[in-house]
């Protein structure tokens, strides 16, 4: 996937299906990251996780399920868990829109891969992200939990908050989906 213009509005990124799957190795410089919208807020995550980033048309309501799981969807035949991001940082979802969309990232557990959807407000664009504008979490007054963080990266003068995936979604909630996708296959 190529780099955006950087004049483009929050969801402009087309969202069908859209894949992600090419990266510069980790020592050629810049990382990229995949930006993203929760509120007014801007999010990113490592594209290296991503898998693909899919329209939000629904997700099937699962009982007994942690309150950020809000379901799962049908991706080409297998069950995949749907996070609500919002929940699952303790903010106030917001309503669902035409930009609203979710990222499916891979992420290791102690049984191996595993894939879950992430639901965020709208994607914005894969941006080069480099490590001199990188920041460490801080230790207090961010309004995100700094084990969740990967770091703070300063793009365009505007503050990027990056998330750590792998903490993300804790190993508790990792439980919980992984016995819940092979019932539903």
């Amino acid at each position: 996937m190529n780099r955006t213009s950087s004049n483009s509005e929050p969801g402009e990124l087309a969202m069908s299906a859209l894949s992600v799957t090419s990266a510069a190795p980790a020592d050629a410089g810049p990382a990229q990251f995949l930006t993203f919208m929760l509120g007014s807020d801007m999010f990113a995550i490592g594209i290296l996780a991503i898998k693909e980033i899919i329209e939000y048309e629904g997700v099937t309501s699962v009982p007994q399920m942690p309150a950020c799981i809000s379901g799962v969807i049908n991706l080409r035949g297998t069950a995949v868990p749907v996070m609500d991001l919002a929940r699952r940082l303790e903010r106030t979802p917001s309503p669902v829109g035409k930009r609203t969309c979710i990222i499916v990232v891979e992420v290791e557990s102690g049984d191996g891969p595993f894939v879950i959807g992430i639901l965020v407000d709208a994607v914005n664009a894969v941006l080069d992200i480099a490590a001199a504008d990188i920041e460490p979490a801080p230790a207090f007054g961010a309004q995100v939990r700094a084990d969740l963080l990967q770091g703070i990266g300063k793009v365009q003068g505007r503050f990027v908050l990056l998330l750590n995936v792998q903490h993300v979604v804790s190993a508790s909630d990792i439980g919980a989906m992984a016995a819940l996708a092979p019932a539903l296959a």
